[in-house]
């Protein structure tokens, strides 16, 4: 049952149940939620993906996709049920009274208007009071920047979203959500794509405004250890329905579900000793050797080193974490390691060969045993493939095997990634985001790949499926002698997959050592102020005591 208290709910949702599809093709994906909101109060949302998460928010906003049906219920926003409004009216509501902060500010913000010309749109939408001349409108864009944080408004707000860094982008669409002071506002994963010092800014500014303007706040997240920093309240998700609805701190003192008991232990566990204190098996040969990487962009007086002076190894059998901001150089590293960007300096060994300047056909043959496993696994499989073509796609390039040989390599990686072998005929679109990512794995191994670069692999999935990719991939390095290069601004992530640990800041590396060494006793400053920056505070202490 929720927890609230005698005052009047400034957001009260009983009994809502909501399917997927018709008929005996429809899937319950919300089912009899109870919850309620006071005004000023800060709940988390959590649960993997498909609990049901977005979809309890996108009803509450009315937002809901056309495949969507509402079988019972009432959504009460002050008293009046949002489910009984007309479109015209749930229109004026979305913005003035229930704002939203998104995901993915790349992907929201316009990108042939200026920042200011975005921001003053919602006064043009949704007028009040008296209206503003063009001076006002300018001076209040400018106060909304001021209060999130944002420097030189003035000159921002004649900016475009590509001028500016993603926790920039965030920080407009945190002002453009609370210009008009909206009771409610739900925040949808608003710092999951952002590192950990950018993330920590956002969630204060963020938390600070909500604070003082008194404001409602759904932060629907992934990430345990963001929502115990931020939320009063927490309420755990599981197919469809709430599982456990607690104060933050009932919650990790004495979690009562289960299910809540599994994403706790998750988001506590830390790596293995054996990993981090891992000794070199004798004078073996680098899967991976830089040695004073760097790279230059621009010329004359736009000349920008992005990286200098790079050099470390990764360990045969092992992995070797990348770390950083964004724009510290760690992307530009792996795309001049992966022989995708020309280096201005330095060497690149792979397995001992110098392919720091291989073109044409060396290059096509460096990647049958080097392969990149991307970001987001939705972007990087083609949709209209079925996982089989997906799989086989590099078989078939390099015309490897006949058809009958490529089936039986395709079963064989699909076994290895933990996929049943039915899935071969499915489409990329039918999986889940970690089974999508299991077969952006198998892809990659399948030309017998020894070596991977995993550039933020886990960070757009939730924290078992995060868990589960991440015993896949200690699986597949122990049984197939695997060596990976992770990068990942998520520290908890790296610490439990991580040999060893090298830290970028501003196109260098500050400290290279042990990932027992340099995430527990660090050398550098900034290190220092990356792991007090890592989200979950509260978490660690609860889970120590």
């Amino acid at each position: 049952m929720s927890t609230i208290d005698s005052a009047p709910a400034l957001l009260d949702i009983r009994g809502l149940s909501i399917t997927y599809g018709h008929g005996d093709e429809a899937v319950i994906a919300a089912e009899n939620i109870d919850l309620a909101l006071q005004p000023g109060e800060i709940v988390a949302l959590v649960g993997e993906s498909g609990s049901g998460k977005s979809t309890l928010s996108k009803a509450i906003i009315g937002l809901l996709p056309e495949s969507a049906r509402i079988l019972d219920g009432n959504i009460d926003l002050a008293g009046a049920n949002l489910l009984d409004m007309a479109a015209k009216e749930l229109e004026s509501i979305r913005g003035r009274r229930i704002g939203m902060v998104p995901q993915d500010p790349g992907a929201s913000l316009d990108p042939v208007k200026t920042v200011g010309s975005q921001i003053s749109e919602v006064f043009r939408l949704h007028p009040q009071g008296p209206k503003r001349s063009k001076a006002q409108l300018r001076a209040e864009v400018i106060r909304l920047l001021e209060l999130v944080g944002i420097d030189t408004p003035e000159q921002r707000i004649g900016q475009y979203p590509h001028e500016l860094s993603g926790g920039l982008k965030q920080r407009v669409l945190i002002a453009i959500a609370f210009a008009l002071e909206p009771e409610l506002l739900i925040a949808d994963e608003p710092t999951s794509a952002l590192d950990v010092t950018v993330q920590q800014t956002i969630l204060e500014v963020f938390t600070k405004l909500a604070r003082e303007l008194g404001t409602a706040v759904i932060f629907v997240t992934h990430d345990l250890a963001v929502a115990t920093d931020i939320a009063d309240r927490i309420v755990v998700m599981q197919h469809g329905r709430i599982r456990e609805d607690r104060p933050v701190r009932e919650i990790l003192r004495a979690p009562e579900d289960p299910y809540t008991r599994m994403l706790l232990t998750e988001a506590t566990a830390s790596g293995d000793d054996s990993r981090t204190t891992a000794d070199a098996r004798g004078i073996e040969v680098p899967a991976i050797e830089v040695a004073g990487l760097g790279k230059i962009f621009g010329s004359g007086k736009t000349e920008r080193a992005a990286v200098e002076e790079v050099s470390f190894a990764v360990r045969p059998g092992t992995t070797f974490s990348l770390v950083g901001e964004s724009g510290s150089g760690k992307s530009t590293t792996a795309r001049m390691i992966m022989r995708l960007l020309e280096p201005s300096a330095g060497t690149v060994k792979i397995h001992g060969q110098d392919v720091t300047h291989v073109r044409g056909a060396a290059k096509r043959e460096l990647w049958r045993s080097l392969q990149l496993v991307y970001q987001n696994p939705d972007s990087a499989l083609d949709p209209r493939y079925s996982v089989s073509r997906i799989i086989s796609e590099p078989l078939e390039n390099y015309k490897v095997g006949s058809k009958a040989e490529r089936k039986i390599r395709v079963a064989e990686l699909l076994d290895a990634v933990n996929l049943p072998g039915r899935m071969a005929a499915l489409g990329a679109k039918e999986l889940s985001g970690g089974q999508r990512q299991r077969v952006a794995i198998a892809r990659a191994l399948a030309l017998g790949a020894k070596t991977l670069v995993l550039d933020e692999a886990l960070s757009a999935l939730d924290v078992l499926t995060q868990a589960q990719i991440l015993a896949l991939l200690e699986d597949l390095q122990v049984n197939q002698g695997l060596s990976y290069l992770f990068i990942s601004h998520d520290l908890h992530v790296v610490e439990r997959i991580s040999h060893d640990v090298g830290v970028m800041r501003q196109g260098r590396l500050v400290e290279v050592g042990a990932a027992a060494q340099v995430l527990n006793n660090p050398a550098s400053e900034y290190t220092r102020l990356l792991l007090d920056s890592n989200p979950g505070a509260l978490l660690r202490e609860m889970a120590t005591n």
